[in-house]
């Protein structure tokens, strides 16, 4: 994006940018972690550990803590989801463990702080007990791993476990995917998304190609002649347009690209609009339009289509961009980009309401314009097929078709993640990749793989 004299680097001090970029949320201290602990009643048949999708075994991780087991809890959060950490941080836990927690009924929205607890023992093994697994014995098999995001790295450090040799491929230069390039960085604070990964990586047997796009560097066919098997893991990389003209005007991007700017940039090299408005309702655009914020914006305005209720972030999400002063508009859909002399100027919106058989009637003669030098589009992500294309890979509503052990229609070849149908979040494309390396290594112990392995013991 060109910068201008509205859209701008460095519009905060140094100083400023490292606070507004500091943790969120910090970590509990020694004490404040045995004292949370102290309040689990560790249920038997625990509705938190049901709500869980990687069904970690949250009362007896969070005993663990309470005595002082902080290796044993770990291990225990780790063999369900090796991406603990991060998932600690960028989990909705308010709408999955923590809403189950039955403390929420004893003492009305007062749940455990089960994230800040995972958090705190995946942080101390990180810190002081390293990778708590080991290799089983080694198979000769090996498999290829695209997209290095939470999918592609459960599966292939699960994979690793269990003796064989895995590459991971990934379009990026480094490993990590959402949580390099796709979360705020105050959720993934001090490289903590780099270091994870590469506590991951110790346990050994896996490499790391980037700067590599399948469909366009090499094919799923190729991959499969080589490897034993290939899991799919590449997420959803392309992002809907408003559909409006004028979506080329500088000023005018998707809020994923931003994000990843953000991300992979000094914050004060980072350029930012004076009025920026964000169009979304998810999670994506409340982070675009904070960071948005944080970077120094004069005025940040969120403006979703539908009301509140109706928005796939949280309440907590939403609370939290108010807080960092966001003004939320709801019920308005964009109509019109406005630009003078070839410069965004603005963006008309056009108020809607809820119409008797639930579907939202706009007016168009009912509007308001938003002044903004900077449009961040945040309306969804999409699947793009092109590695399916020309491959026996079938493909229904925009996702990978797969079955229950995680098979596309392609032999040898299997995809989890946000690239298949199921739930956006980051630890269900966690078990996704652990439950997909578990299928693949029983089919390959079984004889069951068609690539390379099986090639030379048939021959």
């Amino acid at each position: 994006m060109n910068a201008t004299p509205d859209i701008a680097c460095g519009r905060l001090s140094a100083l400023e940018l490292s606070q507004n970029f500091a943790d969120a949320h910090p970590a509990l201290t020694a004490p404040q972690a045995a004292l949370e602990a102290d309040r689990c009643l560790y249920c038997f048949d625990a509705p938190c550990m049901e709500a869980c999708p990687t069904s970690i075994d949250i009362p007896k991780f969070i005993k663990a803590i309470a005595t002082g087991n902080l290796a044993g809890s770990a291990r225990t959060i780790l063999e369900s989801n090796i991406l603990g950490g991060s998932c600690a941080r960028v989990c909705p836990t308010e709408i999955l463990c923590e809403q189950a927690c039955v403390h929420n009924s004893l003492e009305a929205g007062k749940p455990v702080r089960i994230g800040a607890l995972q958090r705190f023992a995946t942080d101390w093994q990180m810190d002081h007990g390293g990778q708590p697994f080991t290799r089983a014995p080694l198979t000769g098999r090996r498999v290829a791993v695209v997209g290095a995001g939470p999918a592609g790295l459960a599966c292939a450090h699960r994979l690793a476990m269990h003796g064989h040799d895995v590459v991971l491929f990934d379009r990026h230069a480094q490993p990590g995917g959402l949580n390099s390039y796709g979360v705020a960085a105050y959720k993934l604070a001090d490289d903590f998304a780099q270091r994870e990964v590469a506590f991951l990586m110790e346990i050994g047997g896996i490499a790391f190609q980037g700067g590599v796009t399948v469909g366009r560097d090499v094919t799923v066919s190729a991959l499969g002649a080589e490897y034993d098997a290939v899991f799919l893991a590449t997420g959803l990389a392309g992002v809907r347009a408003l559909g409006l003209a004028g979506e080329t005007l500088d000023g005018v991007m998707d809020a994923v690209s931003f994000i990843e700017t953000v991300r992979s940039n000094d914050k004060k090299d980072v350029p930012v609009g004076r009025r920026v408005v964000v169009i979304g309702g998810g999670n994506t655009a409340v982070d675009a339009a904070v960071q948005a914020r944080r970077l120094g914006a004069d005025e940040v305005t969120l403006v979703y289509r539908r009301g509140g209720e109706h928005m796939s972030a949280t309440s907590v999400e939403r609370e939290w961009a108010q807080t960092n002063g966001v003004t939320v508009r709801l019920w308005a859909a964009p109509q019109r980009l406005l630009a003078e002399d070839g410069a965004l100027t603005g963006i008309a919106f056009a108020r809607g309401r809820a119409g008797a058989d639930g579907r939202v009637v706009y007016d168009p003669e009912d509007s308001f314009t938003l002044a903004a030098d900077m449009v961040l589009k945040a309306i969804g992500q999409v699947f793009l097929p092109a590695h399916a294309e020309g491959e026996h890979i079938a493909v229904e509503g925009g996702r990978i078709v797969v079955d229950g052990q995680y098979r596309t229609s392609m032999p040898g070849v299997y995809a989890g993640g946000d690239c298949i149908v199921g739930e956006d979040l980051t630890v269900a494309a966690v078990r996704d990749g652990r439950d997909a390396a578990e299928a693949i290594d029983k089919a390959l112990r079984a004889g069951d793989g068609p690539g390379r392995g099986v090639e030379q013991e048939n021959g």
